[in-house]
C-alpha cells in the first residue's frame, strides 16, 4: 500500500483512468460487434434501410474510434487497424464484385 500522499494520489489517478478505460474499449468493441452484424444483416437480406444501418453503424464506431484515439484509450495504430478491417468488411458487403477482384 501507498505510504505517502502523492504515491496515494498515483493510485487514485490510475483507477479513475483504468475506469475510463475500460469504458471506452467496451464501447468500442460493442460498436464494431454492431456494425459487423449490420454487415451480416445486409448479406442475408440487401436493401435500403440496412444499407443504411450500415452506414449508420461503421460512421459511429469511426467516431468512437477517433475519439478513444484522441484520449489516448487506445493506440493510433490500432484505431487505424480496426477503422481498417471495419471498412473492408463493410466495403465487401456493399460491393462484392470490386473487393473480390484485386486487379494483378
Amino acid at each position: 500500500m501507498a505510504n505517502n500522499k502523492s504515491s496515494k494520489k498515483r493510485i487514485e489517478i490510475a483507477e479513475r483512468n483504468r475506469l475510463r478505460n475500460r469504458t471506452y474499449k467496451s464501447a468500442l468493441r460493442t460498436l464494431m460487434k454492431r456494425c459487423l452484424t449490420a454487415c451480416s444483416a445486409y448479406g442475408q437480406q440487401p436493401g435500403e434501410e440496412a444499407r443504411a444501418a450500415v452506414q449508420a453503424s461503421m460512421n459511429a464506431a469511426f467516431s468512437k474510434i477517433d475519439k478513444a484515439v484522441k484520449v489516448g484509450v487506445v493506440h493510433r495504430n490500432t484505431g487505424a487497424n480496426q477503422k481498417s478491417r471495419l471498412s473492408g468488411a463493410v466495403k465487401q458487403v456493399l460491393e462484392p464484385t470490386a473487393a473480390g477482384s484485386t486487379g494483378a
